[in-house]
């Protein structure tokens, strides 16, 4: 019976989880429609609510944001609307922050997050995975002698905390392992590995002769 119930859970468990962020993602999203006049919602022109069409509506304006703002005109309109938000004092601060690392996360230029290294941590000898969010800049360039890279190194198995790190590039090893496959790794704390891994590898310590004998 005890298997019985360990197998019904592996099933439901994480169906459970996918449905329960999924609704959260969908009701998030459909708070879009408040912003609609009250004549214009679904249950005023329905007479009942429609979940998920504002998720639609929410991905439509994501989408038509930024067609427009591909063009000669629209890339005006957005250097002078960031020209306003600067002169606002208090969220100048933050949506300056906010920006910068909206920009570096999703440029397609960018490398944040799109290489997961090996690197020794906490210690010497103790080997972590980390992830490339760039290099140092700004004074801290003045202070580092060499070749130095800006790392994230994630908590399990929870990995949106973390600690920040700048480590020698010499002292870090590039891995053949995309983000999404080293965050799988690391949220299942070493159980979940990635499909092409070579198992081959791995020493059987009952095969490693004594050396005694």
């Amino acid at each position: 019976m005890r298997k019985y119930f360990v197998t019904g859970l592996l099933i439901l468990v994480p169906l459970a989880i996918t449905l329960w962020v999924l609704n959260l993602i969908v009701s998030t999203m459909d708070q879009s429609l408040l912003l609609l006049p009250a004549r214009w919602r679904p249950e005023a022109v329905f007479g009942f609510a429609i979940p998920g069409l504002g998720t639609i509506l929410t991905l439509l304006v994501i989408f038509l944001t930024g067609l427009a703002t591909r063009n000669f005109i629209g890339k005006r309109v957005v250097l002078v609307w960031e020209a306003v938000l600067r002169r606002i004092p208090v969220f100048n601060t933050i949506y300056s922050s906010v920006k910068q690392v909206s920009d570096t996360l999703f440029s397609s230029s960018g490398n944040a997050f799109r290489k997961a290294l090996l690197v020794q941590y906490p210690r010497q000898g103790s080997w972590t995975i980390a992830f490339l969010t760039g290099t140092p800049g700004g004074d801290v360039c003045n202070h580092l002698t060499g070749d130095y890279v800006s790392l994230y190194v994630p908590t399990t198995p929870n990995p949106t905390s973390g600690f920040f790190l700048m480590v020698p590039r010499a002292d870090t090893i590039e891995l053949d392992m995309t983000v999404d496959e080293a965050l799988k790794y690391i949220v299942s704390m070493g159980v979940v590995t990635p499909d092409h891994f070579d198992k081959s590898n791995i020493i059987d310590p009952k095969k490693v002769p004594d050396p005694k004998q």
